[in-house]
């Protein structure tokens, strides 16, 4: 991933790095039948200190609504050790402002996408506008507070949303950023960075990076309407 821009607002002294290391707790044990919690726990730690020391750093990928309190309570542990590693809110969860609030603390990093898993009326809210105005409600927390809120969406009204609600919360274009997939809407990701935001572009790795591409655009069809109408546009 890369951003632009450097000053202030970073929770480190200086710039943000020009990529960090996205990591799903299950992928490093979480969903181990005995001590997945501490072995995820253990193995992050360890990620996280060869981040510090390539001078990069760290953010817990958000999963289905089951592994939201774990993967809070190994940001809670570890952020002592690791001020800057960061976590995912999805805003299609009910609990999610409150999620928010909590984290809106000085120093902390929150990542905040829509996010695309199945889950229960009574955990998750079930239409687009429902989410929309709980992603609305949670950015509104996250700016208000002190610490590095990254928005990420492809959404043009969520973006305009997010862009209006900074400015009322007096927030420099250093103290954020915003986040999309490499291949979406491109055009506004290079819009974003000549206005001198911070614009962060997800590039997936490793041997598997074609399939967790088409993961990520089966999971919400408007990326792939999003993803099309770039091809097109660059032929």
């Amino acid at each position: 991933m890369s951003t632009s821009g450097c000053s202030g607002g970073w929770p480190r002294a200086g710039c943000p790095p020009t990529a960090e290391v996205s990591v799903k707790p299950t992928a490093v044990g979480l969903d181990l039948a005995e001590h997945g919690e501490k072995t995820a726990r253990e193995n992050i730690a360890r990620i996280c200190a060869a981040a510090r020391d390539a001078d990069t750093t760290v953010t817990l990928d958000a999963e289905d609504h089951s592994r939201v309190e774990p993967t809070l309570r190994i940001v809670a542990q570890l952020r002592p050790e690791f001020p800057d590693l960061g976590c995912v809110i999805q805003s299609y969860l009910r609990r999610s402002p409150d999620d928010c609030r909590a984290l809106a603390a000085e120093g902390s990093r929150v990542r905040l996408c829509k996010g695309a898993y199945n889950a229960a009326a009574d955990v998750a809210f079930t239409s687009r506008a429902e989410v929309d105005r709980c992603y609305a409600r949670c950015l509104r927390a996250l700016l208000d507070g002190p610490g590095y809120p990254m928005i990420a969406t492809h959404d043009p009204r969520l973006i305009t949303i997010g862009a209006a609600l900074a400015a009322l919360a007096d927030r420099p274009a250093a103290g954020f950023e915003y986040q999309m997939l490499y291949g979406i809407r491109p055009a506004e990701q290079r819009r974003l960075a000549g206005t001198g935001a911070r614009m962060r572009v997800y590039v997936p790795y490793g041997s598997d990076w074609y399939g967790y591409l088409v993961r990520r655009l089966a999971e919400r069809p408007a990326n792939l309407a999003f993803f099309l109408r770039s091809l097109a546009s660059r032929g």
